[in-house]
């Protein structure tokens, strides 16, 4: 389990034991039932982590609900229900050259000005290749909580952060990349794949 998810759970655990100890059995249960959705929402589970540096994985787990193309890329919106993993993964290796807080509103994270308006942190990570992604704040989500610095070097997968109950992960894809998810695919961070560079444009 996350680390931050610990001082809602002992809490919670303690109340429970009181609950118990005064004959408050059915209060105790429902501390105890919150203490279990709490141990299942900070939950942290390993990842099977693509090796070929090529390939861009998911910064996060949910469900695609917007792939778009434009000048600069394409941008996948991935939202996360408060039943998703919500620790966050680099989704591709090198340093951590940008990383911003920018203060905004709490729309829904399924909604579209969520991902200009909302409250969220930005990380761009240099490489072989460049990539910038944002951890979205939704309507309950209020907190986002780094565990990577500016200047520090992560690896593709890597666990850089977490964004406490539902949320969205925004990632600009580069140009030059094939797109490899659609509008309704389920990902996992750090192990499915988004999109790939091309084996010309690596060798070049």
């Amino acid at each position: 389990m996350a680390r931050e998810g610990y001082i809602f759970l002992l809490p919670l655990l303690a109340l429970a034991v009181i609950a118990w100890a005064v004959g408050l059995v059915y209060l105790a249960f429902v501390f105890l039932a919150g203490g279990a959705f709490v141990g299942f929402f900070f939950r942290n589970p390993s990842r099977d982590i693509p090796e070929d540096p090529r390939l861009i994985v998911s910064p996060g787990d949910g469900r695609v609900i917007r792939v778009e193309p434009g000048e600069e890329g394409t941008q996948v919106s991935i939202f996360l229900s408060v039943f998703n993993v919500h620790i966050t993964r680099a989704p591709i290796q090198g340093e951590i050259t940008r990383l911003s807080h920018r203060k905004g509103r709490f729309y829904l994270a399924f909604d579209e000005r969520a991902s200009v308006e909302n409250e969220q942190v930005v990380f761009t990570i240099e490489g072989e290749h460049n990539v910038t992604f944002s951890l979205i704040a939704g309507l309950v989500a209020r907190r986002i909580v780094p565990w990577k610095h500016e200047g520090e070097m992560v690896s593709r997968g890597e666990r850089i952060g977490l964004i406490r109950f539902g949320s969205r992960v925004d990632i600009l894809i580069p140009g030059d990349c094939d797109v490899r998810v659609k509008q309704g695919d389920k990902v996992r961070g750090g192990s499915s794949i988004l999109a790939s560079w091309s084996e010309e444009d690596e060798a070049g």
